[in-house]
């Protein structure tokens, strides 16, 4: 437990930095460009070292591993890594734009990968493309959760990132496009990740605002309470689900921790640092000594700064969500 009292349950790990997008809220193409400093190959973790850590965290309490980047489908044979990992007792997921899922899927779930949530911010395409500033099409995302559901990486979810004046109206669309479908569609409010998406409040949709955008909802209980999206039904029968960290904040039952394709633990999404635990993997240190220094960084965690944002300016160098994995 943390100083919170809040176990250690939920684990996601970035493979990758890169991406084959350029979101607005997330990897701004002004600032990753083409010269932009990505990690080189010795810095970042071996399928070999990432699946001990895996290890590691699941003889600690984890019971979920979530593949993030980057875009984790840019990492090369992940299905590999996928296939280590499946003979652990923990549940596998991964986040991803989708458009390479048409190519992977097969692989990884024949590997033991058992469900994937997919990030699209639009149907229309117009909208899309000025999101995700990135050449590829809402045809190709579709394309991508229907390769995933061909062969069983559900239920699928779809991630939405709402930001105001930019893809408000697409709420009501997303929601009728998978209509009674075994898809569930989550909201999310527009985060201050890091510091280059240029974040301010007035961008931020409010999932009040949300709920009355979609009209009537009636409210579905938590699977477990560190479910991060409050469910809902909607008059038509279909499941939405609203992530609120900015305006209605849930940071007193979060149980999740991340590590970054460098081998880096963090114990927050807005975290400005993290602690090195490749070096030691790197160095010879044993499992139980690995260990130990999770433990005793988890225990000394106080983490809550959705809870405390107006308390606080904005830190300079806090992590981009590229590099933490969102």
């Amino acid at each position: 437990m943390d100083k919170l009292n809040r176990p250690l349950i939920d684990l996601r790990i970035s493979v990758t930095d890169k991406c084959n997008f350029r979101c607005t809220y997330c990897m701004p193409r002004e600032v990753f460009g083409n010269d932009f400093p990505f990690m080189g190959r010795d810095e970042i973790m071996t399928f070999e070292e990432i699946d001990r850590l895996a290890g590691i965290f699941v003889s600690l309490g984890v019971e979920k591993i979530r593949l993030t980047g980057g875009e984790p489908l840019l990492r090369r044979n992940l299905h590999n890594l996928v296939s280590m990992l499946a003979l652990r007792d923990v549940e596998i997921a991964m986040t991803t734009n989708g458009v390479l899922l048409p190519r992977y899927a097969p692989a990884l779930s024949a590997a033991g990968l058992n469900r994937v949530t997919v990030s699209l911010d639009a149907i229309d395409e117009a909208t899309f493309a000025k999101i995700t500033d990135s050449g590829h099409t809402v045809a190709s995302v579709m394309a991508g959760i229907e390769a995933a559901e061909s062969v069983g990486l559900g239920p699928i979810k779809i991630n939405t990132v709402v930001k105001r004046n930019s893809n408000e109206e697409e709420v009501l669309d997303l929601i009728e496009r998978f209509s009674n479908r075994d898809i569930a569609i989550r909201f999310i409010e527009y985060m201050d990740v890091g510091s280059t998406n240029g974040w301010s409040l007035e961008d931020v949709v409010s999932a009040e605002e949300i709920r009355q955008l979609i009209g009537e909802l009636k409210p579905i209980p938590s699977v477990k309470k560190s479910d991060v999206a409050k469910r809902y039904e909607t008059a038509q029968g279909d499941e939405v689900g609203l992530i609120t960290s900015v305006t209605e904040p849930f940071c007193g039952n979060c149980t999740r921790a991340r590590i970054s394709a460098d081998g880096r633990f963090y114990t927050c999404l807005f975290s400005s640092r993290g602690l090195d635990l490749l070096s030691p993997i790197r160095m010879g240190s044993s499992d139980e000594e690995i260990a130990s220094i999770i433990r005793s960084h988890w225990q000394e965690r106080e983490d809550r700064y959705s809870e405390i944002r107006s308390e606080m300016s904005k830190p300079s160098d806090r992590i981009e969500m590229s590099y933490i994995g969102g």
